[in-house]
């Protein structure tokens, strides 16, 4: 239950799952802005990126808030159109962590707005462009924490040593994606 600002009563929560070549993400959030993308734990990914994937929504199409909507676009333009994703409308955050002011929250905004598509940084140079070169620790704790993977992507922030580091996804699903976007990025420079 995520409580709204005016007054504490809860909101009105929906439940989206979105079949992905990844596998199945549940998303979930109100008329105010998603709550959480929760990522399938998963074993085993398609080989290689194919866009010619189908992304599609699999529960929860009926009566979904405009958020959710513009979620649920976004995640199948990332996987299915990703030189689009730059023309969508992030979804409205509506989560706690996100709400309140702290460097996780700031570290999160600056990973959306600074890391771009098929770009990825080092939690010290993440630190640096959140504006505390020393707290690459507390970067990695913000990572974990992020209830809006993919969108916000924690998947780009990898060890100074260029070795992709943990994932709340798991390993396999952070160097799919890393290697997802690194494939879609060549495309489009040809």
């Amino acid at each position: 239950q995520v409580n709204s600002k005016q007054g504490g009563s809860p909101c009105q929560e929906r439940h989206v799952a979105l079949l992905s070549p990844v596998g199945k993400i549940e998303i979930s959030g109100c008329e105010t802005g998603v709550h959480e993308i929760k990522l399938p734990r998963t074993s085993v990914l398609p080989s290689g990126a194919e866009s010619s994937v189908t992304c599609e929504v699999c529960e929860g199409a009926e009566e979904m808030p405009e958020p959710l909507q513009q979620c649920t676009a976004w995640l199948r333009a990332y996987f299915c159109e990703p030189a689009t994703t730059g023309s969508l409308p992030v979804p409205a955050f509506h989560h706690p962590l996100l709400q309140r002011d702290s460097f996780t929250r700031q570290v999160l905004w600056t990973l959306l707005n600074d890391v771009k598509f098929g770009e990825a940084v080092s939690y010290k140079q993440l630190a640096d462009l959140a504006g505390n070169s020393r707290a690459a620790r507390a970067v990695g704790g913000a990572m974990r924490s992020n209830p809006i993977p993919i969108i916000i992507p924690c998947h780009r922030v990898i060890r100074s040593s260029g070795d992709a580091g943990n994932y709340g996804g798991g390993q396999l699903l952070k160097e799919w994606l890393l290697s997802h976007e690194k494939l879609q990025k060549e495309k489009l420079a040809r």
